[in-house]
C-alpha cells in the first residue's frame, strides 16, 4: 500500500503552503540523486516524495486526496498519473539552479562584489560622497566577451544542442542537469582567446563615487546596481554591495540616532551649579548644571544627535556628569576643605546622611 502523503513530507492535515513547500524542499533536497549516486533507496524516495508534494501542492488533488485518500486517483472520476512536465516546473521553480535545474541555458545574473568602506564618525553622522577604486572582472575588449579567439566564434555545442541543459528521464518525471560540455552556455570555444584565455573577462580596476546618507550606522550596507561583476555569459552585471565601517570617536559614544557623552566637571562646579559649552557634533552647546549634581546624573540635548537614516528630525545627545575628586592639593586647600567638613550639615550632604540613618537601623 502506498504510504500517506502527509506521512511521507512530514507534515500535518491541514498545512501551510509555504510550511509543506520548506517540507517538500528539505525532503527533496536529502533523497535528490545527486546526492545519492547509485542509492536505490533515495532514488525511490526522492520519487515519493515528489509524488506527495505534486498532489498536495494542488488545491484540487489535495482536496481530493483529503476526502478519498489514494482511491481519488484510481479508476475514473478524477484526473489520474502525474506530468513529468509539470512536476519539473514544481522542481525548477523552487531550488533554481540548485542540481543544474533552472529553467535554460540563459544569461546568468551576474556576480555580487562587498567592499568594505572605513568613514570616520563625523561623515557617518553628516554623510560624505567618496571615490572607491576596486578590481572587478569586465567584458574582454579583443574577444568583446565571447572569450573565443578575434576572428573565430564559439560554436553551439554538440551535447546539448545549445540548450545548456541534458535532461534525463527518470521514471514519470524529468530532471534538468547543467552540460558538462559547455557548462550551461551553450557553446563551445575552439580557439581561446589570448587575452582572457576562453573566460571572456579580464580583471580590470574600477572606480565608482558612493553617496553616503546621513545617519549611516557601522555594519549597514549600501546597493549599488550594476556596479558588481559581469556573468559567465557577458550579458548581466551583479550588484556591489559596500558595508559600511566607522572609526571610534575620542569623545562620542553611539546608539542609534542618540549620542553619548561623559563630561568631568569639578566638585565646585558640582556643587555650587554651573553653565558649561558642551561638545556637539560640528561644534557645542550649551548646557546649564544645577546645583547640587551627583555624578553619574545624566542630561539630555534635544536633537543634538544623529539624523535619523529613515525618517524625519535627529536623535539626541545624552551627557553623562562625572564629578571629579580634587587631588595633589596644597596644604591650604586641605585646611579649607577640613572647614568645610567641620561645617558641613545634614540637609547639605542628603546621600550620605541617609546611608548612616540605615546603617543605624541595621545595628
Amino acid at each position: 500500500m502506498k504510504r500517506d502523503y502527509y506521512e511521507i513530507l512530514g507534515v500535518v492535515r491541514g498545512v501551510s503552503e509555504d510550511d509543506l513547500k520548506k517540507a517538500y524542499r528539505k525532503a527533496a533536497v536529502q533523497y535528490h540523486p545527486d546526492r545519492n549516486p547509485g542509492d536505490k533507496t533515495a532514488e525511490e524516495k526522492f520519487k515519493e516524495v515528489n509524488e506527495a508534494y505534486q498532489v498536495l501542492s494542488d488545491p484540487k488533488r489535495r482536496s481530493a486526496y483529503d476526502q478519498f485518500g489514494h482511491s481519488a486517483f484510481q479508476g475514473g472520476g478524477f484526473e489520474q498519473g502525474f506530468s513529468s512536465a509539470t512536476f519539473t516546473d514544481i522542481f525548477d521553480n523552487i531550488f533554481g539552479d540548485i542540481f543544474g535545474a533552472s529553467g535554460g541555458g540563459g544569461p546568468s545574473n551576474g556576480v555580487d562584489l562587498r567592499y568594505n568602506l572605513e568613514i570616520t564618525f563625523e561623515e557617518a553622522a553628516f554623510g560624505v560622497e567618496r571615490q572607491i577604486t576596486f578590481e572587478k572582472a569586465a567584458p574582454c575588449s579583443p574577444c568583446q566577451g565571447s572569450g573565443a579567439k578575434p576572428g573565430t566564434k564559439p560554436k553551439t555545442c554538440r551535447n546539448c544542442k545549445g540548450t545548456g541543459q541534458i535532461r534525463l528521464n527518470q521514471g514519470f518525471f524529468t530532471l534538468a542537469r547543467t552540460c558538462t560540455s559547455c557548462f550551461g552556455r551553450g557553446t563551445t570555444i575552439e580557439e581561446k582567446c589570448p587575452e582572457c584565455r576562453g573566460k571572456g573577462r579580464v580583471q580590470r580596476p574600477h572606480s565608482v563615487s558612493v553617496k553616503i546618507p546621513a545617519g549611516v550606522d557601522a555594519g549597514q550596507r549600501l546597493r549599488l546596481r550594476g556596479e558588481g561583476e559581469i556573468g559567465e555569459s557577458g550579458d548581466h552585471f551583479g550588484d556591489l554591495f559596500v558595508v559600511i565601517h566607522v572609526k571610534e570617536h575620542a569623545l562620542f559614544k553611539r546608539d542609534q540616532e542618540s549620542i553619548h557623552l561623559e563630561f568631568p566637571i569639578s566638585f565646585v562646579q558640582a556643587a555650587l551649579g554651573a553653565e558649561l559649552e558642551v561638545p556637539i557634533l560640528g561644534g557645542a552647546s550649551s548646557m546649564k548644571v544645577p546645583a547640587g549634581t551627583q555624578s553619574g546624573e545624566v542630561f539630555r540635548l534635544k536633537g543634538k544627535g544623529i539624523k535619523r537614516l529613515n525618517g524625519s528630525g535627529y536623535g539626541d545627545q545624552f551627557v553623562r556628569i562625572l564629578v571629579e575628586t580634587p587631588t595633589n592639593l596644597s596644604g591650604k586647600q586641605r585646611d579649607l576643605l577640613r572647614e568645610f567638613e567641620k561645617m558641613a550639615t545634614a540637609e547639605s550632604q542628603p546621600g550620605i546622611t541617609s546611608f548612616l540613618n540605615k546603617l543605624r537601623d541595621l545595628l
